[in-house]
């Protein structure tokens, strides 16, 4: 991987980047593709097994023959680009300030198996509403950080980067950029990195927004975490008084422990992961599977139905994943974290806006976001979209974060 920086002069630099694939990494990507030893075909009609080969084998194809990362490397060098070092380590983002002056800074964080190619269809309409059927009161001054160990940031050398640590360093990036009163909004990782800056409380962070809120009471998460081969009945053994809102959200709680193997893996054994340094199509198989859900939009996306994600969506996030060699550093954020994904974290007083999207990982009910949340600003049940709703449904997204931080501009 070749990438472009100015050299550093200082630790607080903010030096541009670009990134230049070379065309040799990019023939070795298509090469080891087209050398893929496949498995057998799955014994199940369903994606109970995982991946199913049809859809494996339908990306490889285009991945060999058709998928040109070049468009996507352009799309992210017309954007402005940085790093900086903060604690230590290299930290990229993009950082894209809106025209309109009184615009408010916010930080958007990406979770796993994403980057900041997530983010990127959210950009023109956050940072330039007046474009996009909005007003030039929403408009957002906006940073995309790479997370520690994903993309084109550093990779940890030593344990310690933790969600509550990337939070710290989400303040001082923002600090650093001048900006004296800021938002923060994050999902998968990012929720819990957000959550982590609303417990820290810096006086500059005015509120958050989640779109995978950790609100669920600790008493039915710890009972969930326990039983995730089933043998516990933890659904037997929920309180009486759940409302209907909160048992659709502990069916869901139940099934999610029950398929986190993935995540148990790079909690306990990151390095045994080698694997997936060394073959793209195994690396692609691994990162499709983060939940049915998602599954199934990307299996329709390479069976030629249009939905939410192309083709070229799921290739470009994944193709960064390869080029940069972060499979394995991005899975170590898994081993640092001693916190729970969905539960309440307790201590936040700052305002949260929360956006429930119908195909997140669980649909946290206003009632358990009330509780964990007691300076609730905004809560809202979207129609559609899921865990990577940003990416998926950038418009409602975009309209999401709009409405939601409106009161704190």
């Amino acid at each position: 991987m070749a990438v472009k920086t100015k050299a550093s002069t200082g630790t607080t630099e903010i030096r541009p980047f670009s990134v230049e694939i070379p065309e040799a990494d990019l023939e070795d990507l298509r090469a080891r593709v087209a050398a893929t030893r496949w498995p057998d075909k799955e014994t199940v009609n369903d994606l109970s097994q995982g991946v199913p080969l049809a859809t494996i084998q339908a990306l490889a194809r285009y991945w060999e023959k058709e998928y040109d990362w070049r468009k996507v490397e352009a799309r992210l060098n017309a954007l402005p680009q940085f790093m900086t070092t903060i604690d230590g380590l290299d930290i990229h983002f993009i950082h894209v300030r809106s025209k309109h002056e009184d615009a408010l800074p916010l930080i958007v964080t990406h979770g796993w198996p994403g980057s900041v190619i997530e983010q990127m269809k959210i950009i023109e309409p956050l940072t330039d509403p007046t474009a996009h059927g909005a007003n030039a009161s929403d408009a957002f001054h906006l940073v995309i950080p790479s997370l520690p160990g994903y993309g084109f940031s550093g990779k940890p050398t030593a344990s310690g980067w933790d969600a509550q640590h990337t939070a710290q360093a989400w303040t001082e990036l923002m600090k650093r950029l001048g900006y004296t009163r800021f938002v923060a909004q994050g999902g998968d990782w990012g929720a819990l990195v957000v959550d982590q800056m609303a417990v820290q409380a810096p006086p500059e962070l005015l509120g958050i927004h989640s779109n995978m809120p950790g609100a669920v009471p600790p008493d039915i998460d710890t009972l969930f975490q326990s039983d995730i081969t089933g043998a516990n009945n933890a659904s037997g053994k929920l309180p009486s008084d759940l409302s209907a809102d909160e048992k659709q959200a502990s069916k869901a709680l139940d099934y999610i422990w029950k398929h986190v193997a993935y995540a148990l893996m790079m909690q306990t054994r990151p390095q045994t992961l080698t694997g997936l340094a060394d073959s793209p199509v195994g690396l692609a198989a691994f990162l499709l599977d983060h939940d049915i859900r998602s599954l199934d939009l990307i299996a329709q996306a390479f069976a030629g139905k249009a939905g939410g994600l192309s083709r070229d969506d799921v290739l470009d996030n994944i193709t960064l994943y390869w080029l940069t060699n972060t499979a394995i550093s991005s899975s170590r954020l898994y081993a640092e974290n001693a916190l729970s994904f969905f539960a309440a974290k307790g201590n936040i007083n700052i305002p949260v806006a929360v956006s429930v999207f119908p195909d997140e990982l669980y649909p946290a009910p206003q009632s358990w976001a009330e509780q964990a949340y007691p300076n609730l600003i905004y809560y809202n049940r979207l129609d559609k979209g899921g865990h990577f709703a940003a990416w998926e449904q950038p418009q409602l997204f975009s309209e999401e974060l709009r409405t939601a931080f409106r009161s704190l501009r």
